[in-house]
């Protein structure tokens, strides 16, 4: 039988290579794409420009916590409800059925909101902030039908919020 032979000094060579590709990589390597977006139009406003803080969910122009947001899919509006302040808790005005359900919610104010839609295990929060509408999108698909449910906000007394659940 042949004799197996180890090459050291090809694999510390190789070794101190990949050594170097890891440290030059660190200083500016990324799997992130680049931003190709335009830059902000001249009638852009500095809270649209701005980016989000992290944890905090994204300004969207156009929002309002006035009224409830827009329905998004093509099914049938469960809940919908704006201009509340602080806590509450909502029954859903119809079953929740087997598919997709989905929140918008919209928050203004200094505070988090969490909010939890009982039996189906959505809960979140959202951060919001003065001067500026926060706005979250959540779905969840459900493999069987609950005959009633509710929608927990537990916000402070001063945070405004508009919200639509649909199905």
């Amino acid at each position: 039988m042949g004799k197996l032979t180890f090459h050291t000094e090809g694999r510390a060579r190789s070794l101190a290579t990949l050594v170097g590709a890891i440290v030059l990589c660190v200083g500016g390597c990324t799997d992130a794409p680049k931003d190709t977006s335009p830059s902000p139009s001249p009638t852009t406003t500095a809270a649209e420009a701005t980016q989000t803080e992290p944890g905090r969910a994204e300004h969207v122009p156009g929002k309002s916590v006035t009224k409830a947001p827009q329905q998004v899919n093509d099914g049938e509006v469960l809940l919908s409800v704006a201009s509340r302040s602080g806590s509450a808790e909502l029954p859903l005005t119809k079953k929740i059925g087997v598919g997709l359900l989905a929140i918008q919610v919209n928050c203004q104010g200094e505070g988090t909101l969490e909010i939890t839609i009982d039996p189906t295990g959505i809960s979140f929060p959202l951060e919001c902030v003065e001067k500026e509408v926060s706005s979250t999108y959540n779905e969840i698909h459900l493999k069987r039908a609950r005959a009633e449910g509710t929608v927990r906000v537990k916000a402070p007394s001063d945070v405004r919020w508009a919200l639509t659940v649909e199905q």
